[in-house]
């Protein structure tokens, strides 16, 4: 992909906007072409670094004048193509947008530009007693989080961005301002267009302004892990600790091969076998209360070695091995890349879907580790190929054929974090039905005819 691919006159227009901050450098390209996906690059022709709705604004004027792509980026840490510019065109780079506006302590949110990262939002409000706790590993920005509908290791109690999204400020293809949404925790005025924009991954709008709900940093935390004899019998667990209503703020599940990868690479020194890790938050009797009840139902289900992380570095080095283990997995193959997969079901469901998926593995002689955040139904196969092989690749994508066809006859989802991309485009309408997505279409087709907002991305082509 070569730069004479944008007009010379747009290239000019942009150095003019942003003196210093236009790109057409091969490595800066390269940087910008890629994710943690296992598709191949797909580089951009220029690269832009906005400081202001305004000038993102600006960009979108002259590249909607232009004919030309726009893709907006961020920490480039997403697994489903969102960011590969597969059309061309001007990437979009926000992560300079890194500003927080306004903290309201007193009413528990918080307005951000969009290239403030999780660790970085939290970091900077700690001396509030508040925090932000989606979490979804990686510390990814939070334009990006809101616009891939992240969640993470959180969600099982604190919910999804999409229920921590007040309001949001976003540019349009044709360059005009979109505000919506506010800080009310409640609004019945007009169509929920805040929302429209989560999970929209840059295909209709681009997120330059967010205002999130905040909450009270737990009195107490504390965390434990847990191994089981079976995955079977750690997924039994999950269900009777949710059935409860036990008010658990995370359930992570790693299976035996996840956990000697994790092992290996973050030198810890985990018993290898199926595992649970939990963590607790609020008083310190709710976390007392909340831990015994899980270990009393965990020793129903076999249960062992179940062991207590109280200390702060304790619980923050258990975490991010956990956090690790995406590359704790790709490294049980050096040079191999992973299609990592994301489907989630009913809570109900989810034992018998994994079951199967595990006999899928072993039928088809696949290495593919299974992790997930087990306490809201949404499980991960990381399945390991070599790209240098046809043939595994081919398996392995026939293998997440079969994998989201079982989660969708589960009555779950293709995906319940990492979005759609362009990888999964083609079980859109196979979820939802070609009525909504004739819908979807007519909302893109509304607000960006031209389909220059991250083109080939959500909607099948």
């Amino acid at each position: 992909m070569t730069m004479n691919r944008l007009p010379a006159a747009l290239i000019e227009t942009l150095e003019h906007m942003l003196p210093g901050r236009v790109s057409v450098a091969q490595a800066v390209r390269e940087h910008h072409g890629r994710d943690e996906s296992h598709f191949p690059p797909a580089l951009p022709d220029a690269v832009v670094f906005p400081h202001t709705t305004d000038e993102v604004a600006a960009i979108a004027r002259a590249c909607h004048a232009a004919g030309v792509p726009m893709i907006p980026f961020g920490a480039g840490s997403s697994l489903e193509g969102h960011v590969l510019a597969v059309r061309g065109g001007v990437c979009i780079d926000l992560t300079q947008m890194n500003r927080i506006v306004t903290l309201h302590a007193e009413d528990f949110d918080v307005t951000v530009q969009p290239g403030v990262t999780r660790k970085q939002l939290n970091a900077e409000i700690r001396d509030s007693g508040l925090f932000f706790p989606i979490d979804p590993g990686a510390d990814a920005t939070l334009g990006g989080m809101a616009a891939t509908r992240a969640s993470g290791t959180n969600a099982v109690r604190y919910g999804t961005m999409r229920e921590n999204l007040l309001g949001a400020t976003a540019v349009l293809a044709d360059g005009r301002v979109l505000r919506t949404g506010g800080r009310a925790r409640k609004s019945a005025a007009g169509y929920d267009l805040a929302r429209l924009m989560v999970g929209s991954e840059g295909t209709l709008g681009i997120i330059t302004e967010l205002t999130l709900k905040l909450y009270p940093v737990p009195e107490a935390i504390a965390a434990a892990v847990c191994c089981f004899p079976s995955v079977h019998d750690a997924v039994r667990c999950v269900i009777q600790t949710i059935q409860l209503g036990v008010p658990i703020a995370r359930i992570e599940l790693l299976d035996t091969l996840s956990v000697q990868a994790i092992n290996a690479y973050s030198k810890t020194a985990l018993q290898e076998a199926p595992t649970l890790f939990f963590e607790f938050h609020g008083s310190a009797a709710g976390v007392d209360e909340q831990a015994s009840t899980v270990q009393a139902v965990s020793k129903e289900f076999g249960g062992t070695d179940f062991s207590w992380a109280n200390r702060p570095e304790d619980r923050s080095r258990l975490w991010q091995a956990r956090h690790d283990a995406y590359f704790a997995c790709i490294n049980l193959k050096p040079g191999w890349r992973s299609l990592t997969t994301d489907v989630c079901v009913p809570i109900s469901q989810l034992s018998d879907c994994i079951a199967a998926t595990r006999d899928d593995i072993e039928a088809n002689g696949l290495i593919a580790p299974i992790l997930g955040h087990v306490g809201d139904g949404n499980f991960h196969v990381l399945v390991l190929t070599d790209p240098a092989s046809p043939d595994d690749n081919a398996r392995a994508e026939a293998f997440h054929d079969r994998l989201v066809r079982r989660a969708l006859a589960h009555e779950g989802t293709c995906t319940g974090e990492h979005g759609i991309g362009f990888g999964k485009a083609q079980f859109l309408a196979l979820e939802h039905g070609e009525t909504a997505v004739s819908v979807m279409r007519a909302i893109k087709q509304a607000l960006d005819p031209l389909n220059l907002l991250n083109p080939a991305k959500v909607l099948p082509e």
